[in-house]
């Protein structure tokens, strides 16, 4: 969407959350988000801030609303996968994943219906919120389980915020070449999972495919939000190469 010209508010925690076994994103990682979009002719706002805390990303939208006046799109992207990490991974994948949409569409909604224009919300869920996909660990159940609470939500504000024309929807992505799949600790803890199972889930693709890119999930967000998806709302889109589908 920067590359369309879109000025952009990022916000992300950029610090390590214990039961998150890999490594999360640094104040370099978000710098490096900042290159990225100016490098497009964009502009960006990006503040260092905790979708578990309301004030925080308050304060951000309020640095973007202060830079670029008006507020058109959200995107949901916050998550983590704490997989193996017990009832901390519960509490933690529950506050980031499913509180932390909460809280970033409950900031979002008063500037929007204000401004009297429309808009487009997107959250982006899992394959595992559309399929019990996952362990028996507290960390993965908590999870699927948040990736399915989004699709609550998503349907919930859709229905609410219609007679607005905001629009909202929820994309559900298989795995993505991103630091929360590529990664030793969760390439293991797949392999043990199908290693450990009197009956292995097959965790692959339709298409022959093993894992997608970012972009395929960037150009369905930017569809979603376009004018060409203008009547679509309160849709579960998986962009997963036919992975819910096979289940």
């Amino acid at each position: 969407m920067a590359a369309d010209g879109a000025s952009v508010i990022a916000v992300d925690l950029c610090e390590q959350i214990a039961s998150v076994p890999y490594p999360l994103a640094t104040p370099d990682d978000l710098a490096a988000t900042v290159k990225l979009v100016e490098d497009t002719g964009a502009r960006i706002v990006a503040k260092q801030g905790d979708v578990r805390d309301r004030a925080s990303l308050a304060a951000a939208l309020q640095a973007g609303l202060d830079e670029f006046g008006r507020l058109d799109i959200v995107v949901a992207n916050a998550g983590i996968a704490p997989m193996q990490s017990g009832f901390d991974g519960w509490r933690d994948v529950i506050d980031v994943n499913l509180t932390g949409v909460y809280h970033t569409v409950q900031i979002a909604i008063p500037t929007m219906i204000e401004q009297g224009t429309g808009g487009s919300i997107v959250l982006i869920s899992s394959a595992a919120g559309l399929a019990g996909i996952g362990s028996a660990d507290a960390g993965s159940i908590g999870y699927t389980a948040a990736k399915h609470g989004m699709v609550g939500l998503m349907r919930v504000y859709a229905n609410l915020l219609a007679r607005h024309s905001i629009r909202v929807n929820s994309v559900h992505p298989a795995g993505v070449d991103t630091p929360m799949i590529n990664n030793e600790f969760t390439r293991q803890w797949l392999a043990d999972l199908i290693a450990e199972s009197d009956s292995p889930p097959d965790m692959g693709n339709a298409l022959p495919v093993q894992i997608l890119q970012p972009d395929d999930i960037a150009n369905a967000v930017a569809w979603l939000v376009s004018d060409q998806a203008r009547y679509i709302t309160g849709v579960t889109l998986p962009v997963d190469a036919g992975c819910v589908n096979k289940r």
